[in-house]
């Protein structure tokens, strides 16, 4: 019940809020995923939420997407996405530098942990800047942007807030600006689903099936859907600066707990 209640609570609120705020849905739901599964595969069954709650949005909000700059920013993007999941696996096959114990608990320090650490400390610590809320790059950028939203969405599903900064200063009304968004979002993460699950996603299905993940991802899937429609009708504020500041601080946390092999 503890891991339902959690992701799907967790899924429910930053969807909401992943509208029309400065973070997306993977920066929060994929330490809930980690609690409860490897961290591949976690990252794994975010992408899978992920690319359900975004297909929602496109079937809402597609209709506004500028497809020209779609085209500019995503051809990089699926490239870089591509590297960025096969780096993800290759760093999912890589032994534990160490092992400590808890109590009877085994606690693993790994290469793909650190790493998964490093980049949500990054995040956390942009969430917590306040010129970030502002950063933005010029349209001839646009291509670099995408290469970089790529690499992140493939290695550890953070682009969200890249992927704004690069498109903010692209002469997009709001519409179009959030239904542009959505429409790169979709086309990276079915770039990096294959590959998940060609490389640990099929090596890690009976962990996932036997403890109870099918039904989890499935869940997580209907709340953010949930969370997307009320966020669509209720979240008038582009940015929600404490909302911001809480996740800053739940990330840097939750990025200690997975370089201490915690989570």
């Amino acid at each position: 019940m503890l891991p339902y209640l959690l992701v799907c609570c967790t899924a429910l609120l930053v969807a909401a809020l992943t509208l029309f705020s400065g973070f997306g849905l993977g920066t929060l739901l994929l330490p809930a995923f980690a609690i409860f599964f490897p961290l591949e595969v976690a990252v794994a069954a975010t992408a899978v939420v992920h690319l359900a709650n975004n297909l929602l949005k496109l079937a809402l909000l597609g209709k506004h997407a500028n497809w020209p700059v779609v085209l500019r920013f995503a051809v990089p993007a699926v490239i870089f996405a591509l590297i960025g999941a096969w780096l993800l696996a290759r760093l999912s096959h890589i032994p534990p530098i160490t092992t400590y114990m808890i109590g009877d608990r085994e606690h693993r320090i790994t290469p793909i942990g650190l790493v998964l650490a490093a980049i949500i400390a990054v995040f956390a610590v942009l969430e917590l800047w306040p010129r970030f809320e502002k950063l933005s790059f010029p349209p001839r950028y646009m291509p670099l942007g995408g290469a970089i939203s790529g690499f992140f969405g493939g290695l550890s599903g953070h682009q969200g807030a890249l992927r704004a900064a690069f498109l903010i200063r692209a002469g997009l009304s709001k519409e179009a600006f959030i239904g542009t968004g959505v429409a790169c979002a979709v086309i990276i993460d079915c770039t990096r689903l294959p590959v998940y699950a060609a490389t640990f996603f099929d090596r890690d299905w009976k962990l996932l099936r036997d403890h109870g993940g099918v039904g989890l991802v499935i869940a997580a899937t209907l709340a953010a859907f949930l969370g997307t429609f009320i966020g669509a009708r209720l979240v008038k504020k582009v940015t929600l600066r404490g909302v911001r500041l809480i996740v800053g601080v739940m990330l840097l946390l939750i990025a200690a707990a997975l370089a201490a092999g915690l989570v």
